[in-house]
């Protein structure tokens, strides 16, 4: 054998940092989106704030642990009861704003409150036996009334 014989060398390539290296990807995990416990100006994120209500959703929590309505009581259960008060409660307000825009108020009294829940068919099935103070009544002229008034002429029967 040869001693002058030369080795194989392969050459070696320095990669430049602007050269990206092939690395297979993996895929990434999917993960729930954290929510900050507090906001840019540091105040505290509250459940009304995460779930978007404007009730506050801890009064009601505590209401209903003060209640005992249950051994136990999931705080999506009160977000959800919010949910639900505060969807009644716009609905009220906003039938009553309009019926003291047809009276041409700008505030809202019990009797605008009261001809608006006993308009709608829906909310005065859902308050029938609520009485709403200084409501008035709500002007109902059954028919029966009307048509005593008025005398039909008598009809002369041919036999």
């Amino acid at each position: 054998m040869d001693a002058t014989k030369e080795k194989e060398v392969t050459p070696v390539v320095e990669k430049k940092a602007t050269e990206k290296k092939s690395v297979e990807k993996k895929p990434k995990k999917v993960t729930e989106k954290k929510v900050k416990s507090h906001d840019d100006e540091g105040r505290k994120n509250t459940l009304s704030k995460k779930s978007g209500l404007q009730f506050p959703v801890a009064r009601i929590h505590a209401a209903l642990k003060k209640g005992r309505y249950g051994e136990h009581i999931n705080k999506m259960a009160s977000v959800y009861l919010t949910a639900v008060i505060e969807y009644l409660v716009a609905e009220v307000l906003e039938l009553a704003g309009g019926q003291a825009k047809d009276f041409h108020k700008t505030r809202i009294t019990p009797r605008h409150i009261q001809l608006a829940v006993r308009s709608d068919l829906e909310l005065n099935d859902l308050l029938k036996d609520v009485t709403i103070s200084y409501g008035g009544v709500f002007p109902n002229v059954p028919t029966a009334v009307n048509s005593k008034g008025k005398k039909k002429p008598a009809q002369s029967q041919v036999v």
